[in-house]
């Protein structure tokens, strides 16, 4: 009989393997690293993934449910925009402004849910033409790049925790915050987002049916599943992940920028983030987690660039060979299945 961590290993290989190749890459990488395995190398790391793992967990979510969004990186530079003009003034003016953007990533979200749901338009089609109203909305906000975001959030969020409490007027230095000073805040970000919003979500019963709709929309309808509350829910849950990711990218950079190219890379690779971390292209297998873990094994092939002085000529070149590798990796199980019955095995 198997134990809990063989059926564990058998069911979630894809995601066992993406966080066995991920540590395997990092680790190298910091041996390479003339500072590394220290907290600079740490921060900066941790700075560099978090837009793109955000936007790969928004991919997720229709992933899941058998579709695809391409507006996720439309969306990320739109609440960018946005942001870079809300988030300042005093704490409670920032606090407004980090508000209205996630609220205005979540309603565009769900605004792709209703089209795709009373549209019925499949939702490859539905979130191009949206991400195009995106990039025209994200020049509105922003014609030329700019902003003024304000400098002691920038500081407080990029930095380790020991500057988040310095920054604020706390006591940096007092022994219960000892053993935390030097965790990145952005990483403390990247993984308690998900783990407050999409671990709950996952678990009810809308969670669930995501999962339903992706294994067999039929079955799950005749299930007496709410399958439109799901996919609008859904697709709201992207939007709200892609504008966490834009509101870091917002106060990273101090500013926003309406960049096409911007929107599309990041649309991509969110595609390659989903695979690599073990979520079915077909629907119904994977979760935001092992996108996250996806986005974070590109972002460490991006830091080999530097570290082996890559030609930037190049780098477009071997980040579209992963991309494929990627897709192509998914792909190869479904044309295996004989019966889709044997996915779930």
């Amino acid at each position: 009989m198997k134990t809990w961590s063989a059926r564990w290993l058998t069911q979630n290989r894809g995601f066992a393997g993406a966080i066995l190749l991920f540590l395997a890459l990092y680790i190298t990488y910091n041996f390479m690293h003339p500072r590394g395995f220290s907290t600079a190398v740490l921060v900066q790391n941790s700075n560099e993934s978090v837009a793109i793992a955000f936007v790969a967990m928004a991919q997720t979510i229709p992933v899941l449910m058998g579709g695809l969004d391409l507006s996720v990186g439309a969306v990320m530079t739109l609440t960018s925009c946005i942001a870079s003009e809300l988030v300042n003034g005093s704490p409670a003016q920032m606090l407004l402004g980090m508000f209205l953007t996630l609220l205005s990533g979540a309603a565009f979200g769900a605004m792709n849910g209703v089209i795709v749901v009373y549209g019925r338009i499949q939702p490859i089609i539905a979130t191009l033409a949206t991400g195009a109203i995106a990039i025209g909305l994200a020049l509105l906000v922003r014609p030329k790049p700019g902003g003024d975001v304000d400098g002691d959030l920038n500081w407080a969020l990029t930095n380790t925790v020991w500057d988040f409490v310095d920054t604020y007027g706390g006591n940096p230095d007092a022994g219960w915050l000892a053993p935390f000073a030097n965790i990145p805040v952005p990483l403390i970000i990247l993984f308690g987002v998900p783990l407050l919003v999409w671990l709950p979500f996952r678990r009810s019963v809308t969670g669930r049916t995501i999962y339903a709709i992706g294994s067999a929309e039929g079955a799950a309808y005749m299930s007496g599943l709410p399958i439109n509350r799901a996919k609008i829910a859904a697709f709201t849950l992207a939007g709200f992940f892609a504008a966490c990711g834009g509101l870091y990218l917002a106060i990273q950079t101090s500013s926003g920028n309406a960049d096409t190219v911007q929107a599309g890379t990041y649309t991509l690779n969110s595609i390659a983030a989903v695979v690599l971390g073990g979520t079915a292209l077909m629907g119904g297998i994977g979760g935001a987690i092992g996108s996250l873990v996806g986005a974070l094994i590109l972002r460490v092939i991006s830091f080999y660039f530097r570290i082996l002085d890559i030609d930037p000529l190049l780098q477009p070149l071997i980040e579209g060979v992963v991309l494929l590798i990627a897709v192509s990796f998914g792909a190869f199980r479904t044309l295996r299945v004989k019966n889709r019955l044997e996915l779930f095995r």
